[in-house]
């Protein structure tokens, strides 16, 4: 019960304030006070006593119906984190070519666990609408960016990910052991992953890697477009070539930080 959790062993204040964040999500982005308590386990007092001290603080806002959603004070500690390295930052410039060149979507992932997290997105009011949003997430053997850490990730993600029985979004959604490991053999033959219709029906994803001097994913660039109307052999040099360059970027940065 909700009401017990108070006095569990070992759950201090910064827990309680952290379990209190982590109840936002791209899928959650307000919660009521009744509903951060049930998510946390909290009891109501303590809840209301801390959301109140992080309202104070900026660390929460207070919206209009008796929620909450994080506040701008996060977004202004966040930036103080070291960013000449940040993928980011790097591939920015390339992402905005990429757009100007297909007017598409264009995202930016890395990996978090057995996710796909959004951390970059442009798009243009002609592209698709797409589920993703900047700290959104998103399956990995279903898109484009998931198939990219697949493929040149850790060695063991893709029988991880496989352990947990992938499920099937649509039709299309590759499940099958068998399929799943030769599309990214494929992916690791190519540079370029593709995902037609396999989490959303009417959309492709084509995505490729950016990757360090280990030859390992740092984050994974995509262009998710119509399936209509989108030829992946003709975005996939483009969203290659833009991948590549964020990549020397990024290890150039990085070979210069460590000098």
């Amino acid at each position: 019960m909700a009401g017990n959790s108070e006095n569990k062993p070992g759950r201090t204040v910064t827990s309680k304030v952290t379990a209190l964040l982590d109840a936002f999500s791209s899928t959650r982005p307000e919660l009521t006070l009744n509903e951060l308590a049930r998510i946390t386990g909290l009891p109501l007092s303590t809840t209301y006593r801390l959301t109140t001290e992080l309202v104070d603080w900026g660390g929460l806002e207070r919206v209009e119906g008796a929620g909450y959603r994080v506040g701008l004070r996060l977004w202004e500690i966040g930036s103080l984190a070291p960013r000449s390295t940040d993928p980011r930052e790097i591939a920015m410039p390339y992402m905005q070519d990429l757009y100007v060149a297909t007017q598409e979507n264009v995202h930016l992932a890395v990996l978090d666990g057995h996710e796909a997290l959004y951390i970059e997105k442009i798009a243009g009011h002609t592209a698709i609408e797409v589920k993703t949003q900047r700290g959104g997430r998103l399956p990995l053997h279903a898109t484009g960016v998931g198939k990219v850490f697949l493929a040149f990730g850790p060695t063991t993600l893709l029988d991880e990910v496989l352990a947990t029985g992938p499920h099937r979004y649509t039709p299309h959604t590759i499940v099958a052991p068998g399929h799943l490991r030769r599309a990214v053999q494929e992916v690791r033959r190519t540079g370029v992953a593709v995902a037609r219709e396999e989490m959303t029906l009417g959309t492709v994803s084509v995505a490729s890697p950016m990757l360090n001097d280990n030859g390992q994913a740092v984050a994974a660039l995509s262009i998710v477009a119509r399936s209509s109307r989108a030829d992946p052999l003709r975005l996939a040099p483009a969203v290659r070539t833009a991948a590549l360059c964020a990549s020397r970027a990024l290890n150039r940065l990085h070979r210069k930080d460590q000098i």
